[in-house]
């Protein structure tokens, strides 16, 4: 299904990162997908659109969602979609990633909605710290050309509309460049344990981005829909399949992404395999090397034993921790 450059950056430990959330396991050839029937394929194939604001054209956002278990760091992640036929690669010029909290967090709940529902969708606010942005230079992005046309059977473009008028049925077949966008988050995305959505954006110096589904086999409240909206809409947002396509049944639809990072046992936002100093306090601040100050130097003395010899020598391994980035941590 479709909804609506710098070189990468390595994560600092690629052989420590590990596929945290996949949605779209069979890639570009939907037909090798388990349980695939060239019914369910038409019918998935709804394009959904995804684009920043730009002159003479109002922002589209689409989210779906995902689970973490515990802390986490997110170094990379991918999402498939079309460009349009003919353009080159290089149209993609930014990318913008967003995580949201699932409604009713950073949300007003005292307003009156223009949406059939908003259980189960994102919230009206994104994460703030969680946004990483090519233009911004806080995400780095590779785009690989998977299939030179694919056409999707149906698109969720411009019929983004509130309450009573919210029913489109979608806007018809699209064909255009599969494309995979790899993206790399520098700082990485450090999240708790809880149930986000991911909202990708790209925006193309002529045409726009149609992000692509994936199959739906996991029921809810374990894996939700995929939701839209557009800058009219908002803070609401509209589910693709029961509220846009409709139905009896309505479908339900997920968008083809992955996550990749590492765990965070101590939740400080620096992961694991790079954190020298596991098991930091909760709420502690931390260096780049997961280190806060008091196990830097203690207050109670150097690890050494005994007490600090003078306010002097506490300060003079702080400063040579800072300087060093913590070094090796003493164990």
């Amino acid at each position: 299904m479709l909804f609506s450059s710098h070189r990468p950056v390595l994560p600092q430990n690629p052989s420590a990162s590990k596929a945290l959330f996949s949605q779209d396991e069979c890639g570009y050839n939907r037909r090798s997908c388990p349980g695939y029937s060239p019914n369910y394929l038409a019918f998935a194939g709804v394009s959904g659109f995804s684009r920043p604001p730009s002159p003479g054209k109002i922002q589209t956002e689409t989210a779906d969602d995902f689970t973490v278990t515990n802390c986490v760091v997110i170094n990379q992640a991918t999402f498939t979609g079309l460009i349009p036929s003919g353009a080159p690669l290089s149209s993609v010029a930014n990318v913008e990633v967003e995580i949201y909290h699932l409604f009713p967090i950073d949300s007003d709940t005292n307003r009156t909605l223009r949406v059939p529902t908003r259980t189960g969708s994102p919230a009206d606010n994104e994460i703030d710290d969680a946004t990483r942005d090519s233009l911004h230079g806080s995400l780095s992005f590779t785009v690989t050309l998977l299939n030179a046309s694919f056409t999707a059977a149906n698109s969720v473009v411009n019929g983004i509309n509130p309450i009573p008028n919210q029913r489109t049925g979608g806007e018809g077949p699209v064909t255009g460049q599969e494309v995979l966008i790899t993206v790399t988050f520098n700082p990485p995305i450090a999240l708790p344990a809880n149930h986000y959505f991911f909202r990708p954006e790209a925006q193309l110096s002529s045409g726009n981005f149609l992000w692509l589904s994936a199959p739906k086999t996991i029921p809810a409240p374990a894996d939700l829909q995929s939701w839209i909206r557009n800058d009219n809409l908002a803070p609401d947002w509209l589910r693709i399949g029961t509220d846009i396509v409709g139905g009896s049944p309505a479908p339900t639809f997920n968008a083809a992404f992955s996550l990749s990072g590492e765990t965070d046992a101590d939740c400080d936002g620096v992961a694991d395999s790079l954190d020298l100093c596991p098991g930091t306090p909760p709420g502690a601040v931390v260096d780049a090397h997961g280190c806060s100050i008091d196990q830097i130097a203690p207050c109670n003395g150097p690890a050494s034993g005994g007490p600090w010899r003078s306010e002097d020598q506490a300060q003079a391994i702080i400063t040579t921790a800072a300087q060093s980035k913590c070094g090796a941590k003493a164990r």
